[in-house]
């Protein structure tokens, strides 16, 4: 028999727009933009189901209740992707790649990825419990419940840990535990236009160079022009003035 740990308590920690089923099952789905009726997910074996819709906050959330839950194994990834933060793809892109040194998702292609409130414990516990499985732009309820019944049939036990606790709250309180205080979205897009910025400016530095460079060649192409048509007109002069 697979091996089961009991999560927090309550479980799941962080209130949000979800649904939670049997805490002992290895499954929970995560349905982006989508709302998908989630009885027939919880049915199929899922321990937790619902939206998320920001490649930040919505993921650290998200994070947070399943690490409390040594049980949950898979997380599936569908329904629509959200357009903008694109929130699936940053999901699964954190899973398997995690973040650099700015705190930014590795590999995220939405507005602002980055992850503020998860300690490196946090995101090391996630990525060895938690195996993404990407799904996205589906919301065939049949596909959905045929893989959560799929990877229940895999399901390899509890990750032999004690369950984490994360708090996170949003507005400028402090974290409880763990995390450091929360980082307004609007920071965070200010911070990355800046490093957008700060590459434009950089590329318009090499294109101004390219083009200097391209005028500097016309210049002394037409200096070489010119003097080669004296030079030739030198010639002719000299083999007419010879006659």
């Amino acid at each position: 028999m697979a091996l089961k740990k009991k999560p927090t308590e309550p479980w799941p920690l962080i209130t949000g727009e979800y649904y939670a089923g049997n805490p002992e099952n290895p499954v929970a789905v995560c349905t982006c933009g989508s709302h998908i009726k989630p009885e027939t997910l919880l049915e199929a074996g899922a321990a937790l189901t619902g939206p998320c819709k920001t490649e930040n906050i919505g993921i650290e959330k998200m994070v947070a209740n399943m690490v409390s839950n040594p049980n949950i194994r898979f997380l599936i990834i569908t329904g629509m992707e959200v357009k903008g933060h694109i929130t699936g793809q940053a999901a699964d892109s954190f899973l398997k790649s995690g973040i650099d040194k700015e705190g930014r998702i590795i590999g995220a292609k939405g507005a602002i990825p980055f992850i503020q409130n998860l300690t490196e414990e946090s995101i090391e516990r996630i990525r060895a419990q938690v195996e993404s499985v990407f799904m996205i732009d589906t919301e065939d309820v049949g596909a959905i419940t045929g893989k959560i019944r799929e990877l229940v049939s895999k399901d390899p036990g509890a990750l032999d840990v004690d369950p984490m606790r994360i708090e996170i709250k949003v507005g400028g309180e402090e974290e409880e535990e763990h995390g450091p205080r929360a980082l307004a979205a609007e920071v965070v897009e200010v911070r990355d236009r800046m490093r957008l910025m700060d590459a434009a400016v950089t590329n318009n530095g090499l294109l101004n160079k390219f083009q200097a460079g391209i005028y500097a060649g016309k210049m002394e192409g037409i200096a070489l022009g010119m003097t080669m048509i004296l030079i030739f007109f030198g010639i002719i002069l000299k083999m007419v003035g010879g006659h």
